[in-house]
Parts: C-alpha cells; sequence; structure tokens
C-alpha cells in the first residue's frame, strides 16, 4: 500500500458548497479571535476552579510549602452572584469604571489572581502615589489602581472579595495595592497579618510637620469654609497645647501607629521610604523599594524628570505615549502661609515621637 498523503482539493465541490465551507471557516476562525482577546470571558460558564502555580506550591526542593512559610494558598472559586452584586455596587458606590479599579486590560486576562504580596500601608500625603506610580512603571509589578481599603473599610466583605479586585499576575510578578490610612487602623495589622504573615509592608513617611499643612491643604481644597490651620492645631492658643484628636496631627505620631504593627509583624518585613527622597532623588528610592521586593532594579534615573512647575518628578515618556506622566492636579498644590510659632510648636511637639521613630527603624529622617 503506497504512503498515506494529505492535501486539501476543493475542485471537486460545488460553487454553493465552497461558499458555506469558506463561511463556516471564518465563523471559526472569528469565534477563535474573540477567545484568545479575552471577549469569551463574558459568555456564560461553569464555575471552575483556580490553583496558584506549582512553583508557590513548591520549594525548589519538591517540598510542599508550609501555610506559615509563604503567602497563605487556596483554591478559590469565582464569586458567587451575591459577592459579584457587592462587588459591582462597590465599584458604584465608589465611581470607579472596572478597567481602572482592577488595573486590568481587556486583553490580559492570563494569569491567577494572588493576595498582594506587599502593601503600601502609608502615610496619607507622604508621597505613596508617586511611588505606586514608579513602580508600575516596573514590568514584573501588577498593582491595583485605587485603593481597596479593603482591610479598614471594607474587611467584613471577606478575603475573598478582596483577592477578586486583584489584578492577574504572571510567574514571577508581584502583586501590590496601596491604602495609606492602613497604618494608623487599629485593627488593620491583625487583619493583614491573618491573610499572610509573609506579606512586605512600605511606609512612606514625611516631616510630620510638613505632612500636617499638605493634609489641610488637601481638605480646604474641598471644603472652603474650613477653620484656619492654627485653630484646629491648637485644643488651645494660649497655651499652645496640640490637639492630637485632629487626624491631621494623629497620623504624624508615626512611632505610636508603628508600635500596633509590630506587635504582629517583625521591623524586617518592613520598608519605610523617605517622601523627601522620593522628590529629590526618586532614583535611589525606587532602588531600595525594588531591593526590598526582590526586584530586578529595572525602574532608574533614565525614568524621572524633574517638573519644576510641580515641584516633584514625573516620569519620562513611555514609548508609544504623547507626554510624560505625572501625578494629577491634586499633587503638588501650593500650601497656605502658615505662622512661624505655629510651625515652632507643632514641631517641638513631633520632636520626641521623631526620635523614637528614628530608634525603631534604625533611620534618621533629618526632620529635626
Amino acid at each position: 500500500m503506497g504512503c498515506w498523503t494529505t492535501s486539501f482539493n476543493f475542485g471537486h465541490l460545488k460553487a454553493h458548497s465552497k461558499v458555506s465551507f469558506y463561511f463556516t471557516m471564518i465563523l471559526i476562525f472569528t469565534y477563535l479571535f474573540y477567545c484568545l482577546t479575552g471577549y469569551c470571558d463574558s459568555m456564560p460558564s461553569p464555575l471552575y476552579v483556580h490553583q496558584s502555580f506549582k512553583s508557590k506550591l513548591y520549594s525548589k526542593e519538591g517540598k510542599k510549602l508550609q501555610p506559615d512559610a509563604h503567602l497563605n494558598i487556596s483554591i478559590v472559586r469565582e464569586l458567587p452572584a451575591s459577592d459579584a452584586k457587592d462587588l459591582e455596587d462597590e465599584k458604584l458606590q465608589r465611581g470607579l469604571d472596572y478597567n481602572t479599579y482592577n488595573n486590568l486590560s481587556v486583553s490580559n486576562n492570563f494569569g491567577t489572581k494572588e493576595f498582594p504580596q506587599a502593601i503600601i500601608i502609608g502615610v496619607k500625603k507622604g508621597g505613596t502615589r508617586a511611588l505606586l506610580e514608579f513602580l508600575r512603571v516596573h514590568p514584573d509589578v501588577r498593582a491595583v489602581g485605587a485603593e481597596p481599603h479593603f482591610f479598614d473599610r471594607f474587611y467584613d466583605k471577606g478575603l475573598q472579595w478582596y483577592r477578586n479586585l486583584m489584578p492577574r499576575t504572571l510567574e514571577g510578578q508581584i502583586t501590590m495595592e496601596k491604602t495609606p490610612s492602613y497604618f494608623i487602623t487599629h485593627e488593620a495589622p491583625n487583619r493583614v497579618f491573618s491573610m499572610s504573615r509573609a506579606t512586605k509592608l512600605i511606609v512612606v513617611v514625611r516631616d510630620p510637620v510638613t505632612r500636617a499643612v499638605s493634609d489641610y491643604t488637601q481638605t480646604l481644597t474641598k471644603n472652603p469654609g474650613l477653620p484656619t490651620f492654627q485653630n484646629l492645631v491648637f485644643k488651645n492658643s494660649s497655651t499652645g497645647l496640640i490637639d492630637t484628636s485632629w487626624s491631621a496631627v494623629r497620623i504624624g505620631i508615626y512611632a505610636k501607629h508603628l508600635e500596633n504593627w509590630l506587635k504582629y509583624f517583625p521591623l524586617s518585613q518592613f520598608l519605610f521610604v523617605s517622601g523627601e527622597k522620593l522628590v529629590t532623588d526618586p532614583a535611589g528610592e525606587m532602588g531600595r523599594v525594588q531591593d526590598f521586593l526582590g526586584l530586578k532594579r529595572v525602574v532608574t534615573n533614565k525614568h524621572f524628570y524633574f517638573n519644576q512647575t510641580k515641584g516633584f518628578p514625573c516620569l519620562k515618556k513611555p514609548e508609544g505615549s504623547s507626554r510624560p506622566r505625572c501625578l494629577g492636579k491634586s499633587k503638588g498644590r501650593p500650601h497656605p502661609h502658615m505662622p512661624s510659632e505655629v510651625l515652632h510648636r507643632l514641631r517641638e511637639f513631633y520632636r520626641p515621637f521623631n526620635l523614637k521613630f528614628y530608634q525603631m527603624t534604625g533611620q534618621d529622617f533629618g526632620w529635626d
């Protein structure tokens, strides 16, 4: 018997048969194209199971990792309809569209959703948004664009809801989020620890006096009828007693908040980023951050230029983009003039807390 050969010969088909055949092929290729670009995800499908990568389940020696030796690993099903509705309601409540909320493009449906291996936990008006935007330049970082506020506001929605907010990651990539209010939330350390005791924590700190003024300035733009800074900062202006119940003051007592976190996490799992150096030497601080996260130093000096108008560094124009990437109008706004005596009293108030913070972290941030 001769060798089998495979060939396609449509010469014997009638014209109408050829048309039917080509039409069928076009439908098949169209379906495959839409599936590859992610549109098939919108089709009804049964619940299915996502599993973490084998490299995250097993060590190099082939031994299965213990729960406390790595990120808490579990098999996660798709959200039931009730939880999915909660997510939609949450997005509507906070005015976020789907792509912004999940940091996903339509074409990126590969990988798995993991709990964040690193979280920027603070502090407000310290430079957390800048740090996150700089980190998102790195190809091995996938981060949620909006602040999830899971560990302070929405913890009752459950870890499955939280995990579904995360972007998909491939092997070798890390998942991140940032919510600055976690640092001052009393319940947050225990909640993060319950998710994973291996979570890396980044705190961006800034001179607490400057930070308080910046915080006040931001609130003032939203509420022009706000009392003056000095009226809010003092319980009694004649005695000079500082009002620590005012959040703009309370946030800057970094040592107190750090003590709460150190009850659950060792100092080695923290990185303290200088908000001042993030402005004067962004590449240097980004080098420290990338080392801490175990990433290759990809984000370097070549990525930054200093914007004289805004007064802080911006990312240079990415390839394929029409303009550089700078933080929005809400960042870098001018501060109102403050009486020097008010600032002096506030600085004296913070001095002992700053010194204790230097001792706790082993870093002198030079605020005094």
